[in-house]
């Protein structure tokens, strides 16, 4: 695996109570599905919770205090969203990280994210949390190029996964979300049918 590049397995396990906030927050601010700047549709949809939320659309990639959705601020983060980043991130080596802003990803099957990296935020110094939630998926880290031929990570329901130092603005996608070989995987958490990701960044 790629140096700053480090998985804690099972670390945010059990996740139902991980995903009855996440539930909880989705009232507030509703899942949607962002456009790009080149004017197509992600297929995964998203929201935000904490003081930041990140939002996509044809003029850009930007960070914005309140949902557009609604108009409100976004939900605040959860303390146990916050506890379990800060702590995971120093367990990978990069203490005092301080979320601002949790992004709420939702695959349902056939959902990908390209390769991109994250780069929208002021201090790069500070690291990403990663946390899967539900079905497995495959992570592709291609690291400093895009077309770097990717290192492929398997993230099970309660992985971790942290990224910062030499890491911090590496390409990584997500390869597209197929339905769960159940002999393979068992069951997910409530019988979910579909992952969440929590992303805790810094980003102001």
């Amino acid at each position: 695996m790629a140096t700053d590049l480090v998985l804690l397995p099972g670390r945010a396990a059990p996740t139902a109570p991980l995903i009855a906030a996440i539930e909880t927050l989705a009232a507030a601010a509703p899942f949607r599905r962002l456009q790009t700047p080149g004017g197509g549709t992600m297929s995964v949809a998203m929201t935000n919770c904490g003081s930041w939320g990140w939002h996509s659309d044809t003029r850009g990639y930007r960070y914005l205090a309140r949902d557009p959705l609604t108009g409100c601020a976004w939900p605040a983060m959860p303390a146990a969203f916050a506890r379990l980043a800060g702590e995971a991130a120093a367990e990978a080596g990069f203490p005092g990280f301080v979320p601002d802003a949790c992004l709420v990803n939702r695959y349902e099957i056939g959902a990908q994210m390209g390769a991109h990296r994250d780069f929208d935020e002021l201090d790069l110094r500070q690291p990403i949390v990663s946390v899967s939630i539900g079905l497995p998926a495959q992570f592709l880290w291609h690291g400093e190029q895009r077309r770097t031929r990717p290192r492929v990570v398997e993230l099970r329901d309660g992985d971790v996964l942290v990224w910062g130092g030499r890491a911090r603005a590496g390409y990584h996608a997500v390869r597209r979300l197929t339905a769960p070989d159940l002999l393979t995987h068992g069951t997910t958490p409530q019988g979910l049918e579909l992952r969440y990701n929590l992303t805790f960044r810094r980003a102001k």
